[in-house]
């Protein structure tokens, strides 16, 4: 397993990022494909090594921007690790994007939330409570991991005195539920929705034999809301979730000859005139070029949906990091491994 490397335009655009409208640039070269193609066949099946790919689920703002196919709403990415699915933020229609990808909520047993802003994690307790429906009694706990209050945040919403008690109580209570986890194969009684939940700060947040979780806390909206980026190490590469946040030194320690870094990107130019709290392209390709990264993901951009917009963000950022630069759209997956 790796260590660290070895483990261890203009301010309206930006005030857009957080109240409604977008900014925008080369998607993905798989951006034009079905997401859904592919997805049934596994390593095993195609005689390849097993897949390290990052499946784009939401990229947008708070606000939903752009329209069919081509709309971006929120936060959320989908790190697919051999068989295992790690989400990363689950903002608006995180569970109702995932199916439209053909990716089953019971295939993901560990969440990361970066912080507490809605369009990064408003879909939970939607998605939490669609993997339990669906399941029949035997799979695990969901774990979330996440800065404080994460454990609060959960409670409130899935646990015995929460905001949700009264739905899934019904649905293990009520004979007409019971015979349908009995349907899906489940054994009364059937059990209430398990969580795992963690607050979490810098350093070693979880190990695995597949993967590894660092995190460090990254300057947005603090104190009022504290803000973590992951770093995810496998034996076949790397990956650093930015979350929300402006360029700092947090940041640039944890990507730190990364492989590929997903970085919120609201504008061309220089977001720091404006506010520090977010990056634009001269924050990320610096960021890109100072920590040695093979390739640079753009996200968190309401206006990118078509490629004539996203041409000057890929421009700006390529002018001065000379590694991969890819601007998807949500619904697409992009193979890590090429």
């Amino acid at each position: 397993m790796a260590t660290r490397r070895e483990f261890l335009a203009t301010g309206a655009a930006i005030a857009a990022a957080f109240s409604g409208t977008g900014a925008g640039s080369r998607a993905a070269e798989k951006e034009e494909t079905d997401p859904r193609k592919g997805q049934k066949k596994t390593a095993e099946t195609e005689g390849k090594r097993p897949p390290l790919r990052l499946h784009l689920v939401g990229c947008g703002y708070p606000p939903p921007s752009g329209s069919g196919d081509r709309t971006r709403h929120g936060s959320a990415f989908l790190l697919q690790v051999g068989r295992e699915f790690l989400l990363v933020d689950c903002g608006p229609g995180t569970t109702y994007k995932m199916a439209r990808m053909g990716i089953p909520t019971k295939n993901v047993n560990h969440v990361f939330l970066t912080h507490h802003h809605f369009d990064h994690n408003v879909d939970l307790p939607c998605f939490a409570l669609v993997r339990w429906d669906l399941c029949d009694g035997t799979e695990p706990p969901l774990k979330v991991y996440g800065p404080p209050p994460t454990r609060k945040f959960v409670e409130q919403l899935l646990g015995e005195d929460g905001a949700f008690f009264p739905d899934w109580h019904s649905r293990i209570s009520a004979p007409v539920s019971i015979s349908i986890f009995k349907n899906r194969g489940g054994v009364p009684p059937r059990p209430a929705p398990a969580f795992e939940t963690r607050d979490v700060g810098p350093g070693m947040v979880e190990e695995t034999a597949s993967w590894t979780v660092t995190a460090a806390r990254v300057h947005h909206l603090e104190p009022t809301l504290e803000s973590l980026a992951y770093r995810f190490d496998t034996d076949r590469g790397s990956i650093v979730f930015a979350g929300d946040c402006g360029d700092c030194p947090e940041l640039r320690e944890l990507a730190q000859d990364a492989d590929t870094l997903v970085a919120p990107c609201v504008l061309v130019g220089n977001a720091k005139k404006y506010y520090d709290v977010i990056m634009a392209t001269d924050e990320v390709r610096e960021i890109a070029k100072a920590t040695g990264v093979r390739r640079v993901v753009l996200a968190h951009n309401g206006g990118a949906n078509s490629p004539e917009k996203r041409k000057p963000f890929i421009d700006a950022v390529s002018n001065v990091f000379s590694g991969e630069v890819l601007f998807p759209d949500e619904l697409t997956t992009i193979d890590l491994l090429s």
